[in-house]
């Protein structure tokens, strides 16, 4: 059966965030310890209802199982799960700023297929229809190799402190888009 890629919609997040974890834990070795990924699915890794609401993340399934997840964003928030925002995420203007890539998280089995590539080819081509020149991301260490084959660049290295004393390293990274 193919892989298909649709909106995700609330009633997806239980498996969504099951997804989101198993992926952390299971592709986040030899990048992260196994406290800085715990600590990050607890506080960062998660799921955006912002993102479900505007229609801008996907579910990508193989034989009606979840095998991947990941959007993009038209709004200011540059990583992070509804349990990381402390405020109103507003609105990117496509004239001037870069939309976002989010929340990419791929079943361990399933890496390094070409899943990750479909997802970020769909969200490149939607932000490009609605008018952005350029996307930006928070990526975490295991996706840098990817997003850099992508066509992505570092843009900065981000140390981000978690509440239990855990620092997570973020690389956020850029590409001009081609519509």
């Amino acid at each position: 059966m193919p892989i298909t890629i649709r909106p995700a919609n609330i009633k997806d997040i239980p498996q969504l965030l099951e997804l989101i974890a198993l992926s952390a834990r299971g592709l986040s070795a030899g990048y992260y310890s196994p406290a800085e990924t715990e600590s990050a699915i607890k506080y960062v890794f998660g799921v955006d209802t912002q993102l479900i609401t505007d229609q801008t993340y996907f579910a990508v399934e193989e034989d009606g199982m979840l095998i991947a997840c990941g959007g993009w964003s038209k709004r200011n928030t540059l990583f992070g799960g509804d349990q990381f925002k402390t405020e109103a995420d507003p609105m990117l203007d496509s004239a001037k700023d870069a939309a976002r890539i989010r929340a990419f998280f791929v079943h361990p089995d399933k890496a390094r297929k070409g899943v990750g590539q479909l997802l970020i080819n769909a969200c490149e081509q939607a932000a490009i229809a609605n008018g952005f020149s350029r996307m930006e991301m928070g990526a975490t260490l295991p996706g840098v190799p990817f997003y850099a084959k992508m066509g992505y660049t570092e843009m900065e290295r981000i140390k981000l402190p978690l509440p239990d004393g855990e620092v997570m390293s973020i690389v956020k990274m850029g590409k001009m888009l081609k519509g």
